[in-house]
């Protein structure tokens, strides 16, 4: 009986210092998941990395998932290097569960993608029609994750694009191509502006050339549908592309285009759009990709000397509004605009207007003064600083 409990008491030493062993990995786990959520994820607008620890039965499994397999392989590597033993059940996007169906395009003039797989969540953002996109997961209600080429991750419906395949998706790129010019207009049934509608469009579409036949384009949509566009309301991308040469007046003439548009939360297009909607859908149609909100933004491009005021902007400066840090708070990046000259500035506020920064003027806003936080100049760092050409984004090649 005697060496009996002598052998229990020595189990049961055991099994508390396994299960304290796991508690002290556990930390150390999270500690590490931590570490390399802020190296390689730290926006989790741009980036999936959600990784759970848990601890059933005094074993640490890992589970989740990102679709960043660099970080997954860095925390495997790391917990290895540490000796702790784990279960690995994180899954790298894109789901397993879609095939080989992992990309797609935008379907719809302008398809509405937003914070959660559900119609009636907020609206994050929108991509517009001929937009190529990658497919992370399917969710629930016909709500897919996807990404699009300015990085953002949210949830698009699947009325909103046609899924396809690599070698589809590759065909749709390399495809010839219009762009709709217009700020709104129509894809036709026949060769005849008095005929059925098939779509709407609206500035910055992108369609599949067919043929051209007479006044009109004839095109095809994502998923094959196929209709007729002006040819007065729109270009040949190709040609279109190729002759852009984006200046400050050409981003201004483009921003003019836009006045009195009313500001939607989320929006990126020509039927409503929020203030770095409106600053990103302007720089895309001079051939310019910008990251989706103003607080992405204000980290590209280059910045500009204000502190002794407005000499040294350049019509298409990029001015970032907000809360200055203080203390313990961070500085909050809440508003863009896009610079014109002497003062005055272009912006999607309540609808897109003009404002300035010269109190002689009627429109002078003391508002967006003291909110004023600091300038950039886009134009100039076109192919670094976190500013691409669209060819030159990996979605569009």
């Amino acid at each position: 009986m005697k060496y009996i409990l002598i052998a229990l008491l020595i189990l049961i030493t055991i099994s508390n210092s396994l299960y304290s062993q796991v508690n002290t990995d556990m930390e150390k786990v999270k500690t590490i998941i931590n570490q390399i959520k802020e190296k390689f994820a730290p926006d989790k607008r741009v980036a999936v990395f959600n990784i759970e620890v848990t601890k059933p039965e005094k074993k640490i499994i890992l589970s989740g998932e990102t679709n960043l397999p660099e970080a997954k392989k860095e925390l495997i590597r790391i917990l290895d290097g540490e000796a702790i033993k784990f279960e690995d059940k994180i899954e790298v996007l894109p789901s397993k569960e879609l095939g080989d169906k992992i990309y797609g395009v935008i379907n719809l003039s302008v398809s509405n993608i937003r914070t959660n797989p559900d119609h009636p969540a907020e609206l994050s953002t929108q991509s517009l029609l001929g937009t190529p996109i990658k497919v992370l997961k399917k969710g629930k209600w016909g709500f897919y994750q996807v990404q699009t080429p300015d990085g953002y991750i949210s949830w698009l419906d699947d009325d909103g694009f046609q899924l396809m395949n690599e070698s589809e998706w590759n065909e749709w790129k390399k495809s010839d191509k219009i762009i709709y010019t217009t700020e709104f207009g129509w894809a036709y049934e026949k060769a005849d502006k008095n005929s059925q509608h098939i779509s709407d469009l609206v500035a910055g579409n992108l369609l599949k050339l067919i043929k051209e036949e007479s006044d009109f384009y004839f095109v095809e949509f994502p998923d094959k549908r196929t209709a007729y566009v002006l040819k007065s309301e729109s270009e040949l991308f190709n040609k279109w592309y190729s002759s852009l040469n984006p200046t400050g007046e050409s981003i201004l003439s483009t921003a003019y285009r836009f006045m009195g548009v009313p500001y939607l939360w989320g929006g990126t297009s020509s039927k409503g759009m929020d203030c770095s909607g409106f600053t990103k859908t302007v720089y895309f149609l001079n051939g310019i990709i910008l990251p989706r909100d103003a607080s992405q933004q204000v980290h590209t491009g280059e910045l500009i000397d204000t502190n002794n005021g407005w000499e040294n902007l350049q019509a298409g400066d990029l001015l970032f509004f907000g809360s200055k840090a203080n203390g313990d708070k961070k500085e909050r990046i809440t508003h863009v605009a896009i610079y014109i000259g002497d003062g005055d500035f272009i912006h999607a506020s309540g609808r897109v207007r003009i404002n300035s920064f010269n109190k002689e003027k009627p429109y002078y806003s003391g508002y967006r003064e003291s909110g004023f936080i600091r300038a950039k100049r886009i134009l100039t760092s076109v192919g670094k600083n976190g500013i691409e050409k669209i060819l030159d984004n990996e979605f569009y090649k």
